[in-house]
């Protein structure tokens, strides 16, 4: 049964950090346009109060998120248990895309693994903190992370990021623009 909690509690926290991948769900307004579930690893994530949290994303094949969050600021992330007793806790709330010249840039990059990629970085306050039970979630052993994004990263460079993120994260897939895109016309 599903529970409602005033704020990211203490076990609940500790529930989170201990979690080695989490999801990230946004949508466009649009009835017909694609609804974006993301699955999001490396020790990217961070509470940053009772009801704010924030991740860094990292350069990937496209950026629905970050057209979402422009468009209507909708999010939702989901942890779930895959060892130990089942649980699942879903975050509800409006996020905002930082990016590296964005004023709280400085404030937030230093919370985070320092991986080659990095493209922006989601924060988001929550309004809604819920729980549920998970037991339709499987058992899995973890492993460990993978290093392919990263070595991926670091083997394009810069440059290459610049180029990449030009050709494949300026518009999401029903052409929403990104940060990224609003923030290249702004500075032509």
């Amino acid at each position: 049964m599903a529970q409602t909690h005033p704020t990211i509690t203490a076990d609940l926290r500790a529930l989170i950090m201990a979690q080695p991948l989490f999801f990230v769900a946004t949508a466009p307004l649009a009835a017909d346009g694609h609804i974006n579930v993301s699955p999001k690893g490396l020790d990217c994530f961070q509470i940053l109060g009772p009801l704010q949290v924030a991740y860094l994303d990292l350069t990937g094949s496209g950026n629905e998120t970050s057209a979402h969050i422009a468009e209507n600021g909708r999010i939702t992330f989901m942890f779930c248990t895959f060892a130990g007793a089942p649980k699942i806790v879903r975050l509800y709330g409006h996020a905002a895309t930082i990016l590296p010249d964005d004023a709280a840039w400085s404030e937030l990059r230093p919370l985070f693994p320092a991986h080659p990629g990095a493209r922006q970085i989601i924060r988001a306050n929550i309004s809604r903190v819920q729980s549920s039970c998970g037991f339709g979630v499987p058992l899995m052993e973890y492993v460990g992370q993978r290093d392919t994004l990263p070595r991926w990263a670091e083997a394009k460079g810069d440059a290459g990021l610049g180029v990449y993120r030009q050709e494949k994260n300026m518009r999401s897939i029903d052409d929403l623009p990104t940060p990224l895109a609003t923030a290249v016309q702004n500075d032509l």
